[in-house]
Order: structure tokens, then C-alpha cells, then sequence
């Protein structure tokens, strides 16, 4: 580093170059999910497109060298010069950061993309990007390359019909830039599903040319918006009404919408959009929402006397109970608190949410007396239940499981910093004792399960806390549960699930993830919850140990001896946990420079929320019918 710190230290970036040096201020990320993300970029303005009301068809295209294509029919980006940059509106959109239609100038009322930057991004993170526009009888395109350099400018390369209109775009991203460039199929189905919801009548299609067969590709269109949203979820579910209650009004310019229904398990779904970005932190759209629901249900239910005056009033927890809601809002000019736009600022929103929600909700149980009492009496039950496990909570802090026995079953670290510590949740007493041997005991701490805990999935909170093991996890995570429950407490950074590799220890493994999910789900969605590797097989070649995962490492592993050493190996199939001695358990699944974790995260909350709800819920045939469709597939069955 130079002494001197003058005015040629000062770097300015050009253009792009800001885009490129600093990936992650724009898109968050490099890895997978900013892949991801330049796709949404393009597609959003699409949407903007169809939120105008001049876009009606999306389709996206993977294409076969992993780039992607969207194309739309609306009205096509202006193609005139323009005035500040001399160039064409195309190239000053694909080259200029912050030029966009979204900021007052009559484009665009209602926009997700407030920034102007998506485009651009895109093209500054690309390898290449080819804009084809299609407007008033002609078709314009311009070329980009290595990172938004202009290959060639906008040109007329053909003609079309004149009522034609609209953009393709195709771009590949840049692997300099991100750590692969293999897009999944599922992840962008994901999204493209749920534009579809949020936008009724707007028909999306996915299509991947990589798979010869997919031809066509899947198309979304959903009349019903997010009413078919609500179904959708609730698919696998039993709801306590038929009728999913929609409810919509606008003021001023802004659109808002709810739709729900009950149904008659105890967690709630409640997903809540402004301008089709899930506001995962919620907002004045949902804060309305949430506190017309408590006070409308207990002015009913006293009203009708279902609640009598010795009565407690419910809670937000009590009437959420069991409740699949989507709330959309569309908004002209959103204030989002938060650089991931994930919480909605605007005060107005809270009052406009809560008088269209009070309104037609009060209708809706005015005119439905039947399905009205059916969800109060839920309410009421999920009240009961609260105090139930309130008092259990109060109970388990009175014993001694917090002195005595709990530590007696949990071999803590020395170490009290949350930073560098971790728990390792261990199938059984003697897998237990081999891990308490191998482990690091300034950092690791461990937790045998003895038997399997509670399904959650089919029990409240009140019913959890009376189960012994679930009630040694909570004390030990430190956290508190339910209304108590602060992230800011937890005592371990990595919490690893260590089971063996059978059917019972994967039944374990899914019965601890349904807990963490359903009770603790800020845990998972902060990356904390991991899930050990134990090897499947051991190869030893003389005195060299080699431990692997699978059959396919194994294979690759032996493929990569030569004739001649092939000969002398030795495999030998890993038992359980509990089999292995304390140096076979810390070589090859404890030891932080050896060992193999899978991070468990939940990027789809409505994806995990079925799949849950399907394999642990109370209903047997959605559960059938996954195993039907998907025993093909099975290898190595352990039975």
C-alpha cells in the first residue's frame, strides 16, 4: 500500500463496469440464485408490459446452450433516438443504468422494477444479449457482447405484421461472472407458476430446449388469480369451507386484493405481494390485513354469542390458525423498507388494506352463518391450545430439565460464543457416546435422541411441548418457542442432524426437519440447520483410507485406480452411526476439515410448505399418490 493518497487513487467505472466489479450490489448474489435472478429481470418487464395492460403472452425458453430467451407481445421498447444519449431507446435502456419508463414519465403506472437497472444488469453480466423488437410493420435488432459492449447497434433486419408487436430478448450469462451456468428447470418453473397466479389472465409459458421432448413446454394461465393461488396450496389439505373468500378495491391508483380459506390443520400460509415481489417481511399491506381479521372475527363471534362475555378475546395467533391467505397489492409508487424490497413502507396501504378486508370479510361471515362458526369455533380451539401450551411452557420451566436431567442428556461445548459453535442432533444413545469421543470440545456439542419425536405436522404447539425430546431440543437451542421465541438467543450457529443412512434415520432426519420448519422455521430460513454425510462405503487400497458418499463416488473413485492397485481394494459397506468408533466418526463426518454437510434451505416456502403437508400431514392419499408416482425412480430400496 502506497504512503500517498491522492486524486489517482480515484477510480471511476464507467458504463457497466460498476455492474461488473460489484456483481452482488445488484443482484444479491453470483452463485445460483443470482443465475436465477437475471431471467426475472427480463421477465419483469414483460410483466410491466401485461400490469399496463398491453401485454396478454410470456415465454420463456431455455435454450440448448443454456442461455434463455423471454418474449412478449406488448407494445415493444421505444426504438427512436434518444435525446440525452444518442442513442436508440434500446441501446439506452440495454447500456445505461437507471433508464427506464418506471419513473413518472407516463410508461408505466404500476412497476416491480423501480429502478431501471434490470435490463442493463442483465446485459452487463452477460456474455452476449440479443434485443429483437417487433413495432409498426418492422424488426429492429441490436447486439451486445462481453458485458453490454455494443455489437451492433439497432438496425431493421426485417419486416412483420403491422398489428404485431412486442420484445425478444436472449441473453447467456457470463461464467467469469457466476459460479455456474446451468439453469434449473424447476427453480424458474417455481416463479413463472406464481406470475401466473398473481397476474389473472396472463398466460406464461416455460419450455426447455436442453430436454428433446419437451416440445410445447408448460403454460400458466389463471383466470381466477390468486383465488386458483389459495387452491392451489390447499390442494393437499382439507379445508373446513368450500368457498375460497376474495376480496378486492382500489383508491387512489392502488389495487389491492386478498384471497383465503381455512383449512383444518393448525399452521397458517400467509404470502403477501406488492407489484408481484414477495414482501417476505410483510408491510402496511399485511399489518391492515392482519388486524381487520382479529378485530372482525371477535366482533362476530361476541356479536353471535359465540364467544360469551367471561371470555378472552383471540389473538392474531388464534384466528391465523389453519389460514391459507395470498394478499396482492399493486401499487404505483411503493416504498420498500429494506435494500430486498422484502417490507412495504407505505402508511396509506394499512388503511386501504384493512377497510377493503373489514368490509367484505364482515360480508362474507354475515351471509355465511354456518362456515362463520365453523372458523370461530377453530379459533376458539387454537386459543385453548395457546394457553394449554403456555402453561406447559411454564411447567417445563419449573422442573428440572433445565438443571439436572436436561443436562445430563446434552454434552455441551466449552466454548459460550454462538459464532463458532454447533450441536450435533445424534440418532441414539451409542452413536452418541462414539461422537462425545470424536468430538471437538471447545466448539461441538451433542445431542442424542433417544426414539423418534413427535410429528408435528399432526399436533399443536401444546401437544409438542408435553413430548420429552422436543422439549430437550428447545432448551438447548435456547431460543424459546411460539411468541417467545428470539433468533437473537440461539446458542449454536450450525445445528447438524446426524442420522444414520436407512429408512429409520431418515424418518428421523424428515421428523426433526417438520419440527424446525413448523416451530423454528427463522432458524431455517437462516441458514442454520444442516444435515451430516456419514460415507456409505470405506475403500482401503493397503494403508490408504478413502471414504465415499455414494455408489457414483465410489465408482469414480475406482475408475481413477489402475489395473493394477484395482485389485487389492478392499470395500467395505458403513454401518450405522453407532457402529463406528469415535476416530471413524470424526474422520468422516465431524471433523470440520473432512467432513460433508448439506445446508438445508427454503428458497420455495410454498413448495416446502406441501411437501410437509403431503408426507406428514393427516391426509393418506396425496401421500399414496406421491409414492405411486415416484417408486420408479427408488434404487437400493431399504427394507
Amino acid at each position: 500500500m502506497s504512503e500517498h493518497y491522492n486524486e489517482s487513487d480515484i477510480q471511476v467505472l464507467e458504463g457497466l463496469e460498476a455492474v461488473r466489479k460489484r456483481p452482488g450490489m445488484y443482484i444479491g448474489t453470483t452463485d445460483v440464485k443470482g443465475l436465477h435472478h437475471l431471467v426475472w429481470e427480463i421477465v419483469d418487464n414483460a410483466i410491466d408490459e401485461a400490469l399496463a395492460g398491453y401485454c396478454k403472452n410470456i415465454e420463456i425458453i431455455i435454450n440448448k446452450d443454456n442461455s434463455i430467451t423471454v418474449k412478449d407481445d406488448g407494445r415493444g421498447i421505444p426504438v427512436g433516438i434518444h435525446a440525452k444519449t444518442g442513442l436508440s431507446t434500446v441501446e439506452t435502456v440495454y447500456t445505461v443504468l437507471h433508464a427506464g419508463g418506471k419513473f413518472g414519465g407516463g410508461g408505466y403506472k404500476v412497476s416491480g422494477g423501480l429502478h431501471g437497472v434490470g435490463a442493463s444488469v442483465v446485459n452487463a453480466l452477460s456474455k452476449f444479449v440479443t434485443v429483437t423488437v417487433y413495432k409498426e410493420g418492422k424488426i429492429y435488432e441490436a447486439k451486445f457482447v462481453d458485458g453490454g459492449k455494443i455489437d451492433k447497434h439497432l438496425t431493421v433486419v426485417g419486416e412483420c405484421s403491422k398489428d404485431r408487436s412486442g420484445t425478444t430478448v436472449t441473453f447467456k450469462p457470463d461464467p467469469d461472472i457466476f459460479d455456474t451456468d446451468i439453469y434449473d428447470y424447476d427453480t424458474l418453473k417455481v416463479r413463472t407458476r406464481e406470475l401466473a397466479f398473481l397476474n389473472k389472465g396472463l398466460s406464461l409459458t416455460l419450455r426447455d430446449d436442453r430436454d428433446d421432448e419437451d416440445t410445447t413446454g408448460e403454460k400458466f394461465m389463471y383466470e381466477g388469480g390468486i383465488s386458483e393461488y389459495v387452491k392451489f396450496i390447499n390442494k393437499s389439505k382439507t379445508p373446513i369451507h368450500e368457498d375460497i373468500i376474495h376480496l378486492e378495491g382500489e383508491e387512489d391508483g392502488v389495487i389491492f386484493e386478498v384471497a383465503m380459506q381455512y383449512n383444518d390443520g393448525y399452521n397458517d400460509n400467509i404470502y403477501s405481494f406488492v407489484n408481484n415481489i414477495n414482501t417476505h417481511d410483510g408491510g402496511t399491506h399485511e399489518e391492515g390485513v392482519r388486524r381487520a381479521l382479529t378485530r372482525v372475527i371477535n366482533n362476530y363471534a361476541r356479536k353471535n354469542n359465540i364467544l360469551k362475555e367471561k371470555d378472552e378475546s383471540l389473538t392474531g395467533d388464534d384466528v391465523k390458525e389453519g389460514l391459507t391467505m395470498i394478499i396482492s397489492c399493486k401499487h404505483p409508487n411503493p416504498q420498500f423498507e429494506g435494500q430486498t424490497k422484502g417490507r412495504l413502507g407505505n402508511s396509506e396501504v394499512r388503511k386501504l388494506a384493512d377497510s377493503v378486508f373489514s368490509q367484505g370479510f364482515e360480508r362474507f361471515l354475515m351471509e355465511n352463518p354456518q362456515e362463520a362458526r365453523l372458523i370461530i369455533e377453530k379459533s376458539i380451539s387454537a386459543c385453548r391450545a395457546r394457553n394449554a401450551a403456555k402453561r406447559a411452557r411454564e411447567a417445563s420451566r419449573k422442573s428440572d430439565l433445565s438443571i439436572g436431567s436436561f443436562f445430563g442428556k446434552l454434552t455441551d461445548c466449552k466454548s459460550k460464543d454462538p459464532s463458532i459453535s454447533e450441536i450435533f442432533i445424534v440418532e441414539g444413545d451409542s452413536a452418541g457416546g462414539s461422537a462425545k469421543k470424536g468430538r471437538d470440545s471447545m466448539t461441538q456439542a451433542i445431542l442424542p435422541l433417544r426414539g423418534k419425536i413427535l410429528n408435528v405436522e399432526k399436533a399443536r404447539l401444546d401437544k409438542a411441548l408435553g413430548n420429552e425430546e422436543i422439549r430437550t431440543i428447545i432448551t438447548a437451542f435456547g431460543t424459546g418457542i411460539g411468541n417467545e421465541f428470539d433468533l437473537e438467543k440461539l446458542r449454536y450457529n450450525k445445528i447438524i442432524i446426524m442420522t444414520d443412512a436407512d429408512v429409520d434415520g431418515s424418518h428421523i432426519r424428515v421428523l426433526l426437519l417438520t419440527l424446525f420448519y413448523r416451530f423454528f422455521r427463522p432458524i431455517v430460513e437462516a441458514g442454520h440447520i444442516y444435515a451430516a454425510q456419514p460415507p456409505l462405503f470405506k475403500i482401503q487400497v493397503g494403508k490408504t483410507r478413502k471414504y465415499v458418499l455414494d455408489e457414483k463416488e465410489k465408482e469414480d473413485y475406482l475408475n481413477s485406480l489402475s489395473d493394477g492397485v484395482r485389485d487389492k481394494v478392499v470395500i467395505s459397506r458403513m454401518k450405522g452411526l453407532g457402529e463406528m468408533d469415535a476416530e471413524e466418526l470424526n474422520e468422516t463426518t465431524m471433523d470440520i476439515n473432512k467432513r460433508v454437510l448439506r445446508k438445508i434451505t427454503v428458497d420455495d416456502c410454498v413448495a416446502a410448505d406441501a411437501m410437509f403437508n403431503k408426507l406428514m400431514g393427516e391426509e393418506v392419499e396425496p401421500r399414496r399418490a406421491f409414492i405411486e408416482e415416484n417408486a420408479i425412480y427408488v434404487q437400493n430400496l431399504d427394507i
